[in-house]
């Protein structure tokens, strides 16, 4: 192959991937990040369809090619010179709010319409589309990523596709006509997004005032507008009943100085180190073969552990529950106990299992101790079993 697959390069930037999912159906990522469109097995030359080409210059009066109204000949020889023979991934894309939301989206844009979204509107011209594959990785870091993407898109091509490109060509999938760094393709082609309200009335697909008919595969296929839009397409049964069965996290027990230890954590992981270890990767895959590169190992996993860490840290704070200690004299989540052990006093601070550190003397409710101390007031003797033996203590004070 002459260029990684989705999923390698997905994996090699040492993101936690999603998927496949078929380009039609409606994929599962709720939150921000990247997403791959692939076909495998990508044949030599682009499989563009003569009728979406002619379709999309009728539905866009201004489309120009090189300052000059193009026939449909001249459009898809000027399309397939961009084309990348062998390669599957046909389109790296970005997510700022929801991948789910952008990608049905973009499944719901016709060819030569600006609006919901008209990213990687060439792909429109293409057969096949029953081929292409969806990957997705949820990530807040969505620029350097994309970034990281691109880079290991072009660290895979191999030379002889390389060579195919045209002279001064920047090296991104079909797809993308913008590189995430600003860098635009010259590809000569003006006008070609109209508003839709303007391809409805000014093209024979559109006239219907209903709907935007387009040809795909040969076919004619029906393309929502954006009243019809404004119902969300139904999910597939095995997706909708994994979305209706999928449990509500469980609360996270957590006083207030330890939200704050987990929102520094987080802002540390975010801020500082998620992009030196993205910078170590990129650094380690520059160094040559990936499958001999220990450093590019090494940097990958601990990207890995990183963005796991990340995500797990969003999910408790976001289910935090702040606990706090009151005046009944109980001992609850929050309270702080003074004990009486073996003739010593020692002060327990009784915190969620997320907090718990037991050399600073905080101790989760759900440990041995601290479930037995739950419940009880200042004079209360109990004795709990460890793996030293039955220990007793003594409450002396709850606060």
């Amino acid at each position: 192959m002459s260029t990684r697959s989705a999923l390698d390069l997905l994996r090699g930037v040492g993101l936690i991937v999603d998927g496949p999912a078929r380009w039609e159906e409606r994929v599962s990522g709720r939150g921000p990040g990247v997403y791959l469109i692939e076909m495998p097995d990508a044949p030599e030359e682009a499989p563009i369809d003569p009728a979406l080409v002619r379709a999309w210059i009728e539905r866009t009066p201004d489309l120009l090619l090189d300052g000059e109204r193009p026939t449909p000949h001249q459009l898809t020889q000027r399309l397939s010179s961009f084309w990348l023979p062998r390669v599957p991934v046909l389109f790296i894309g970005q997510a700022p709010r929801s991948i789910a939301g952008r990608i049905a989206a973009q499944q719901q844009t016709p060819l030569g319409v600006r609006r919901p979204f008209s990213g990687g509107h060439w792909l429109r011209t293409l057969r096949d589309t029953g081929r292409w594959r969806l990957w997705w990785a949820e990530t807040e870091a969505i620029e350097e990523y994309a970034d990281a993407l691109e880079t290991a898109f072009v660290d895979g091509l191999d030379a002889e596709v390389a060579a195919a490109l045209r002279e001064g060509e920047v090296a991104m999938p079909f797809g993308n006509l913008e590189s995430s760094s600003g860098v635009l393709r010259a590809h000569g082609i003006t006008g070609a997004l109209v508003d839709e309200t303007t391809a409805a009335a000014g093209s024979p697909a559109g006239r219907s005032g209903t709907a935007a008919t387009v040809a795909r595969g040969g076919k004619a296929a029906t393309t929502r507008t954006a009243a019809s839009r404004a119902d969300p397409a139904p999910r597939s049964p095995r997706r909708a009943s994994a979305a209706s069965t999928k449990p509500a996290p469980e609360p996270t027990h957590v006083s207030r100085e330890g939200l704050a230890r987990l929102r520094a954590e987080l802002d540390d992981l975010r801020v500082v180190q998620r992009p030196q270890v993205i910078s170590r990767v990129k650094h380690a895959r520059e160094l040559g073969d990936l499958r001999e590169n220990a450093d590019y190992e090494a940097a990958r996993n601990e990207q890995s552990f990183l963005e796991g860490r990340i995500q797990s840290l969003q999910q408790l704070i976001d289910s935090a529950v702040i606990i706090a200690g009151d005046r009944t004299g109980e001992v609850i989540l929050g309270s702080s106990v003074v004990a009486e052990v073996g003739g010593d006093r020692t002060t327990f601070h009784i915190v969620g299992s997320t907090e718990a550190s037991p050399a600073d003397g905080r101790i989760s409710n759900a440990s041995p101790v601290g479930k037995a101390l739950m419940g009880r007031r200042a004079g209360d003797e109990v004795v709990v079993k460890l793996p030293v033996g039955e220990v007793s203590y003594r409450i002396v004070e709850v606060r």
